[in-house]
C-alpha cells in the first residue's frame, strides 16, 4: 500500500508526473536492488565489513603464531687464539659448536594458545555485531533514500497544486470575483513550494550519496524501484528476544573471556624459562673433541612482570564493566523495542487516516473556492495541511521500519529477510 494517494485535476496530475520525470530522469540509470539483495552485494564492498574481516584475519594469524615454539639457538665460539706465548696463532684454539633450546615452563604455550583462540572468537563476535549494526544502518539509509524520493514527489505535487491554485486565482481576479491581492498570495505560495522542491531535491541527493558510500558501491545509487517502507517484514516479538543473545552482549562476553585469559598469560610469564644447550668442543692443541652441555635459568630479581599483570587485571576489570553495560543496554533495548514498534505502528495508522481526511478536506475546500464560497486563504491552509499530513505518513513509515530493524538487530538476524 502506498503511503499517499490523492485526487487532483487531470492537468495537475500531468504536470506533477512531468516534473517528477524531469527530476528523476537520471535516477533510473542506476537503481538500487531490493534491500536483501543490496545487503548481500554489500558484503564484499562495504568498508566497515571489510575492516571486520581484516580483524578476523589478523586474529587468525596471531592464533597461529601463538602455537609456535621458541626457535633454537645455534652458536659457534672460538677461544684461546691470537694471544701471547703458547696461545699465539690458532694452534691452541678451542672451538665449540652448540645448540640451545628454551623450554617454556608453567604452561606458557598452552596459555598463549588459549589467548589466541579467545581473541579469534572475540574478533568473530565483534564482526557479527558489526554485521548486525551494518544491516541496521543499511536499512535506515535505504529507507531514508526511499523517503527522500517520496518527499521530493510530495514537494513536486505541492508545487503543482500551488501552480493550479495560481491559475484559478488569476482567472477569478480577471473575472472580477477576487482582488488582485489573492493572485499575489497565490504567487508567493507557488514560490515557496518551488523552494521546497529544491530543498527536497538536495536532501534526496544527500540520502542517495550516503547509501552509496555505506555499501561501497562502484557506481552511484540513484533510485529505489522496490519499496522497503511498504513491504517491510514482520518484526520479532520482544517477548521472544533474549538480551543475553544479542550480538553486542556476545561480543562483550567474548572480549571479557579473552581479557581473563591474558591475565593468566601475564602471571605465567613471570615463571622463569629454562634454556638447555648441548654442543661439541674441539681442542686443536690436543687434537681432541669433547661434549659440552649446560642449563641456564633467569634469576627473577628485577623483573617479575608485575606491571604487565596489573595492566592485564585492569583490562579485565574494564572488560567486565563493558559486559555489564552491554547486558543492561540489551535488557533496556528489549523492553523498549516492542513499545517503540507498537507506537510507530499506531502513529503510522493515525498518519494515514489523517492523510485521507486532509485529502478530502482539500477537495471540498477547492470545490468551495472554485465556486466562490471560500477564500483563497482557506484553500492555501487546506493545501498546507494536506502536505503536512503526507509528510507525517512518510516519517511514520520510516520510524516503523527503524523500530522493526532495531528488533531484528537485537535478535541477531538480518532485517526484512522476507522482502523480495
Amino acid at each position: 500500500m502506498h503511503l499517499f494517494h490523492h485526487r487532483r485535476p487531470l492537468r495537475a496530475a500531468t504536470l506533477g508526473l512531468t516534473a517528477l520525470g524531469l527530476c528523476a530522469g537520471a535516477a533510473v540509470a542506476e537503481p538500487a536492488p531490493p534491500f536483501t539483495e543490496l545487503l548481500r552485494q554489500a558484503q564484499p564492498t562495504a568498508p566497515r565489513l571489510a575492516e571486520a574481516r581484516a580483524e578476523i584475519a589478523r586474529a587468525e594469524g596471531l592464533a597461529r603464531q601463538a602455537r609456535a615454539l621458541p626457535n633454537p639457538t645455534v652458536g659457534v665460539e672460538v677461544e684461546n687464539f691470537s694471544g701471547s706465548g703458547p696461545f699465539r696463532g690458532v694452534d691452541m684454539a678451542e672451538t665449540t659448536a652448540s645448540i640451545a633450546q628454551t623450554i617454556e615452563l608453567g604452561g606458557k604455550r598452552s596459555a598463549r594458545v588459549a589467548v589466541g583462540r579467545a581473541d579469534l572468537q572475540a574478533a568473530r563476535a565483534r564482526a557479527a555485531r558489526i554485521q548486525g549494526e551494518f544491516a541496521f544502518d543499511l536499512a535506515a539509509a535505504y529507507a531514508e533514500a526511499e523517503a527522500s524520493e517520496r518527499r521530493l514527489q510530495l514537494a513536486t505535487d505541492q508545487a503543482t497544486l500551488a501552480q493550479e491554485d495560481l491559475r484559478i486565482a488569476t482567472a477569478l481576479v480577471e473575472a472580477g470575483r477576487e482582488a488582485d491581492l489573492r493572485r499575489v498570495q497565490a504567487q508567493a505560495a507557488l514560490q515557496a513550494a518551488r523552494a521546497d522542491v529544491e530543498e527536497a531535491r538536495a536532501a534526496r541527493a544527500t540520502a542517495f550519496s550516503n547509501l552509496t558510500a555505506l555499501v561501497g558501491a562502484p557506481a552511484p545509487i540513484t533510485s529505489i524501484p522496490v519499496s522497503l517502507l511498504a513491504r517491510a517484514g514482520d518484526a520479532f516479538p520482544a517477548a521472544s528476544l533474549d538480551p543475553l543473545r544479542s550480538s553486542a552482549y556476545l561480543a562483550a562476553e567474548a572480549e571479557r573471556e579473552a581479557a581473563a585469559r591474558r591475565v593468566r598469560v601475564e602471571r605465567i610469564r613471570a615463571v622463569p624459562d629454562v634454556t638447555a644447550s648441548v654442543g661439541v668442543r674441539r681442542f686443536n692443541g690436543d687434537d681432541a673433541t669433547a661434549v659440552v652441555a649446560g642449563i641456564s635459568v633467569p634469576f627473577p630479581i628485577f623483573d617479575r612482570n608485575r606491571g604487565n599483570i596489573s595492566a592485564a587485571q585492569a583490562e579485565l576489570s574494564a572488560a567486565e564493566a563493558r559486559l555489564n553495560a552491554a547486558r543492561l543496554e540489551a535488557e533496556a533495548a528489549v523492553r523498549s523495542g516492542s513499545a517503540r514498534l507498537s507506537a510507530a505502528e499506531s502513529r503510522l495508522r493515525a498518519a494515514q487516516e489523517g492523510e485521507r481526511t486532509a485529502e478530502e478536506a482539500y477537495r471540498l475546500t477547492r470545490v468551495g473556492y472554485e465556486g466562490g464560497k471560500l477564500d483563497l486563504v482557506e484553500l492555501l491552509n487546506a493545501q498546507r495541511a494536506l502536505g503536512e499530513a503526507r509528510a507525517q505518513s512518510i516519517n511514520a513509515a520510516v520510524e516503523r521500519l527503524s523500530a522493526q530493524a532495531g528488533l531484528a538487530r537485537l535478535a541477531g538476524a538480518s532485517p526484512f529477510g522476507d522482502v523480495r
